[in-house]
């Protein structure tokens, strides 16, 4: 077996990795500072983890070292509250109240909604 922190640094070098070509390609079509890159980055992550945790789990994929690749490494690595909190708080900053509050509610609302979504499907 691998050394479990090998695993999660290839995993999360992996997951910044994604998270920043992911943010390139949004920037590119989407001009500013636009905290859609990271409302996508963190709902595909979520996505990722409960497929991970409702689906690949059951089906006796337990084994510790995958999940410290997907949902520790690469989840860890491709998803980002910091930046979140940070491009909200730029939307404050910016008198941008009702795009900050609406930043919260869907990047929260909808990874919960997500992952209920896929826990009815298990």
């Amino acid at each position: 077996k691998m050394n479990a922190f090998v695993v999660v640094f290839i995993g999360g070098g992996l997951g910044s990795v994604a998270r920043y070509a992911l943010s390139i390609w949004v920037r590119s079509v989407w001009q500013g500072i636009n905290p859609l890159a990271t409302l996508l980055a963190n709902l595909m992550a979520t996505l990722l983890l409960g497929v991970f945790v409702f689906f690949l789990h059951q089906k006796q994929m337990n084994d510790l070292s995958w999940k410290l690749l997907i949902v520790t490494g690469f989840c860890g690595g491709f998803s980002t509250f910091s930046t979140f909190s940070f491009e909200t708080f730029d939307l404050m900053r910016q008198g941008q109240i009702w795009w900050a509050i609406s930043n919260v509610v869907l990047s929260v609302g909808l990874g919960i909604f997500l992952l209920w979504m896929l826990s009815k499907m298990a």
